[in-house]
């Protein structure tokens, strides 16, 4: 059994018995184990992506920063990545590519740790709170005192108190920006020289196999970044230390900050894991010789016969100088710029990723902030339900364009057909709308009046006028006449008794009129409405998810056949390049500021300042957040129209300048067929370059 195993991984690498006389070194078990290497790497940096993504509201929270900042922290993930692409890509794959694919693991590890480092260095996290957790006490101090300004539990002074300025200035999520960079630039070696290292030493039936199994193992990572994230998220930031006992706040309270660090601690552990195998993996594998023999046709058989060893590729491309590359590099991109479908394909790409990435990072805080979900369960539920909805709609896409054997036109009618799908159904979500909290003096007044021009004058009424509060404060207390109060001494509390969350706060002069009213702590729940409307909002989302990503992988293959063989390296690190850059770094942060402006109430810093927001206006938020995604959509449909009929006229013309004998290919092959031409001549005469030197070379190797 053990001989014949080897014969194998023989028979597969093309290795004749001498060269493989050392059982150590096989090159079946080196691809194999490059494989799950790879696989490996591509699950830890997906789980960390995902898991920085789930962190948003508390990293909001920790640093007290606004949201277009969060969208600026997970922007600069895509700026590291393309600080190094192009030396990266055109370096790479000359030097020792497992390796790289290393070094750059090492790099995501230690940029991604140093996302967990302000936790160590910042001090315990201070949320205000005029609550007061005492051992063996029945009776706290009374939150409204009219005797002096300075002695009013949790006041928020104008002027900052001193010994917080060093504080201030150190602005410590600019660590978690820094980190987020270099994990950037440590994953840009991954996928190119990973799925290229496959490629040249795999067979070629194997080498689809592989990149599938490869890209399977990167679905897989999100589902794991987000629960990790709702499993962080339950975990109050200091645990450890401090008494849990004594935190007066819930996972559902606007304050909460769960244990974002400890998330990014394992995903660095596991990043730095994924590192370890590709350093004791070759430079370079046999070719696989078993190609011919498996290949359908003689003509097939023939060229990858003549096809070079991938060695001398490199080689070959070692010999043009940086200048005459410059030179043919300009008039191929203008020429890939003047194909006017695929300038067309690429706008609509680029609206339709800036409305998409917008919605996935925003999503989870929008479920937390509309329907009143706790941060855990946002992310678990992104994680169990969104995420798996995604890879099966991908999967289904490729899967019936296979079954329908769709052309170049069918597939973009395939993709134009299942966005606009999910185009439609995504309207009815401005319909699955929840009522703004009540908030004494911030969304409602304090007779329970309904009114949205927040004000902080509005905070201050005859009932706590006797009382020196503070309005920039956020100590919410939920009255008995179900009213949630900005602060116990804002209801106009005297007195309070109980400790930590059991506190109770009596006599409140707000609440109720005759003032023998209570309070406690925490906002009131008063969501049935969200309770009732938020299922449906769940079955809505898995569905247009699955839809919208049914054309994924239609509108893929319709970027790489709507261009020239010739064009298409160049064409697919364009878009890459042109996504990255006019989608993936400014869509988190406009989207951010937007969502900043529905803010009702911000909290502030305790050395001044605005820190996150405490409140939103619902509505605001929905239509908002909604609003820009669907319209992105809708002027990407609006492009689609000239491009179709470009499309169209494109066919037709090949149809009439390109016919093929024996009667022109119907549904499109004809397109297909002119294509397929180009590249065989090409490839030819890149065979007959190629055949004399080589030749001797390709009788030892086969």
């Amino acid at each position: 059994m053990e001989d014949r195993s080897e014969e194998d991984c023989v028979q597969e690498n093309g290795r004749s018995d001498e060269t493989n006389s050392k059982p150590s070194g096989s090159p079946c078990t080196s691809l194999k184990m490059f494989l799950v290497s790879l696989s490996f790497a591509y699950f830890a940096k997906a789980l960390s992506g995902s898991y920085m993504k789930s962190t948003i509201t508390q990293l909001e929270r920790r640093f007290d920063i606004p949201s277009y900042l969060i969208g600026v922290i997970d922007g600069s993930f895509e700026i590291g990545n393309l600080l190094v692409i192009a030396f990266v890509s055109y370096f790479g794959a000359k030097f020792h590519r497992p390796k790289i694919i290393s070094l750059g693991c090492l790099l995501m590890s230690f940029g991604t740790f140093i996302i967990a480092l302000p936790h160590f260095i910042i001090g315990r996290y201070e949320f205000e709170t005029s609550v007061r957790w005492v051992v063996n006490s029945t009776y706290n101090s009374s939150p409204c005192q009219g005797d002096a300004l300075g002695d009013q539990p949790g006041f928020s002074p104008q002027v900052p108190s001193t010994g917080c300025e060093g504080e201030s200035n150190l602005s410590m999520w600019i660590y978690v920006l820094l980190g987020n960079v270099l994990r950037g630039i440590g994953e840009t070696p991954v996928q190119p020289l990973g799925i290229s290292y496959i490629d040249d030493f795999a067979t070629e039936e194997n080498a689809a196999l592989y990149v599938g199994c490869v890209q399977t193992i990167s679905v897989v990572g999100p589902v794991f970044g987000y629960l990790l994230g709702s499993l962080c998220a339950k975990i109050y930031v200091d645990i450890g230390f401090v008494k849990m006992d004594s935190i007066t706040i819930t996972p559902a309270d606007a304050r909460w900050v769960g244990a974002w660090w400890l998330g990014y601690l394992i995903a660095g552990v596991i990043t730095l894991l994924s590192a370890i195998p590709f350093w004791f993996l070759p430079r370079s594998l046999p070719t696989a010789g078993s190609r011919v023999r498996k290949m359908g046709t003689q003509e097939e058989a023939s060229f990858i016969k003549d096809t070079p060893h991938p060695k001398y590729k490199y080689q070959a491309e070692e010999h043009s100088s940086f200048v005459e590359m410059a030179k043919d590099f300009i008039p191929t991109l203008r020429t890939l710029l003047g194909h006017p479908v695929y300038v067309i394909y690429l706008c609509v790409v680029v609206i339709q990723l800036n409305s998409l990435i917008g919605m996935v990072t925003y999503k989870p805080k929008y479920i937390e902030q509309h329907f009143r979900q706790s941060a855990s369960k946002a992310n678990f539920l992104m994680g169990v339900i969104n995420i798996p909805a995604v890879a099966l709609g991908m999967f289904s896409g490729g899967l019936l364009m296979k079954r329908l054997k769709l052309n170049i036109m069918g597939a973009a009618k395939f993709a134009f057909c299942t966005s606009l799908i999910g185009y439609v159904l995504s309207m009815l979500f401005f319909t699955m709308s929840c009522e703004n909290a009540k908030v004494a003096g911030v969304t409602v007044s304090y007779n329970n009046v309904d009114s949205i021009s927040y004000d902080k004058n509005s905070l201050f009424m005859p009932c706590n006028s006797d009382c020196f509060c503070s309005s920039s404060e956020w100590d919410p207390v939920c009255g008995q006449n179900g009213i949630t109060y900005v602060s116990p001494c804002l209801a106009g509390c005297t007195t309070s008794t109980g400790s930590g969350k059991n506190t109770v706060f009596s006599n409140c002069s707000c609440v109720g009129v005759t003032g023998n009213f209570t309070a406690g702590t925490g906002q009131c729940l008063n969501k049935e409405d969200c309770d009732r409307m938020f299922p449906y909002f769940l079955a809505l989302s898995v569905i247009t998810s699955f839809i919208i990503s049914l054309g994924g992988t239609p509108g893929y293959m319709f970027l790489i056949r709507c261009i020239k063989p010739q064009l298409k390296s160049l064409a697919l690190g364009f878009h890459a390049l042109a996504t990255r850059t006019l989608a993936g770094i400014p869509a988190p942060i406009y989207f951010g500021a937007i969502i900043d402006t529905t803010c009702l109430k911000w909290g502030q810093k305790r050395c001044g300042g605005i820190g996150a927001c405490r409140i939103y206006n619902t509505s605001a938020y929905r239509i908002s957040y909604l609003g820009l995604t669907l319209s992105l959509r809708t002027i990407s449909f609006v492009i689609c129209i000239p491009g179709f009929i470009l499309l169209s006229r494109q066919l037709k013309e090949e149809e009439e300048t390109k016919s093929v004998p024996h009667g022109a290919v119907t549904n499109g092959g004809t397109e297909l067929e002119a294509l397929r031409k180009e590249e065989l001549v090409v490839l030819n005469s890149d065979r007959a370059m190629h055949m004399t030197d080589n030749s001797t070379d390709r009788h030892t190797q086969l």
